[in-house]
């Protein structure tokens, strides 16, 4: 019944022709996920459902009063000045909603108390519906993305750095990704949807093997890793992919934005977003290269492990993505 109302809420606003039938959309579905998040089974997803509770009402109030402003305000003649500081409070409010920088604090605060599979809702399905409702305000307000891009990258890498938690860490990945999703965004909506979708696909493959394992630390991470030689390379072909190395899947959203922001002449941008994704990619390599060593206790080969046919299976697709790479390079 929740997760019913919870997508119905992002598809209303979606799919809403004004901007008080989004935010009442956007309010079904915040509605609908604060049971979702309480589970009893982590005894701090109450002090998280309260910290999202809180962001978002926040970021509600600020949408609800620009609405109301900008509807207030267009018979005005000096309207002009106050619908583009108005315009810009809504995209705040949706940026909030979101997780951008720098309204990011409250991710890492929230996703450590809650289950893999609320962790996963927040990083990806919570962001459909913000995201979307931003292309309407996006031509108003490109000075303004374009530091929120530079300040998101920044802050999901740099931050990311040192974090030991693995939900933390995803949360900081995230927040990465959501400025190259956001630079997608300036180029088209297609080019987004396509980043949206494969960032969606990395974090089905790492989540639910988080998920499955229990995971919640590196370290946790490390142990299960010694004695699973498959999972070893499942894990770092993953995490590679996710940090956007080809000829993995992670890199072919990131390769048709940076060719879009270039051709629409986004040249600092793009810099900036490769400079930081390697700063990024320094603590997935950290994750993989450790998982990569052999250690005394391990044997070379066990085969006496069973067959994990899942697991191969979206291991695949990550590889099968080279295919691509050709096609999309002639077109372009």
């Amino acid at each position: 019944m929740f997760y019913t109302s919870m997508m119905m809420g992002s598809l209303i606003s979606i799919s809403s022709s004004s901007w008080i039938t989004a935010w009442m959309g956007l309010e079904l579905n915040l509605m609908s996920i604060l049971p979702l998040m309480k589970n009893i089974k982590y005894k701090n997803s109450s002090e998280s459902t309260i910290k999202y509770f809180i962001v978002q009402a926040i970021a509600s109030t600020l949408m609800l009063f620009s609405i109301i402003m900008m509807t207030n305000l267009e018979n005005f003649s000096f309207s002009y000045y106050f619908m583009s500081n108005l315009n810009m409070i809504t995209t705040s409010a949706l940026l909030m909603k979101m997780g951008a920088a720098p309204f990011h604090f409250w991710i890492p605060e929230v996703t450590i108390g809650i289950s893999w599979k609320m962790v996963y809702i927040i990083l990806t399905w919570q962001k459909l519906a913000p995201m979307i409702l931003i292309i309407n305000t996006i031509n108003n307000n490109i000075i303004f993305l374009s530091i929120i891009i530079i300040l998101s990258s920044m802050m999901g890498s740099i931050l990311g750095m040192n974090q030991t938690y693995l939900k933390k860490l995803m949360a900081y990945s995230s927040i990465n990704h959501i400025g190259w999703m956001l630079s997608s965004l300036l180029c088209s909506y297609s080019t987004w949807l396509i980043y949206y979708i494969i960032y969606c696909i990395m974090n089905t493959n790492i989540i639910i093997l988080f998920n499955k394992y229990n995971m919640n630390s590196i370290y946790q991470m490390m142990n299960f890793l010694t004695k699973n030689k498959k999972m070893k390379m499942l894990f770092m072909m993953n995490f590679l992919s996710l940090g956007g190395l080809p000829p993995f899947i992670g890199f072919l959203p990131k390769w048709i934005t940076i060719n879009c922001l270039i051709n629409n002449n986004y040249y600092t941008i793009t810099l900036i977003l490769i400079l930081f994704s390697l700063i990024s990619l320094y603590f997935y390599l950290r994750i993989t290269f450790s998982s990569m060593m052999l250690y005394s206790m391990e044997s070379l080969i066990n085969l006496n492990q069973p067959f994990n046919f899942y697991p191969m299976a979206m291991n695949t697709i990550n590889i099968m993505s080279m295919i691509f790479y050709p096609l999309i390079y002639f077109s372009m």
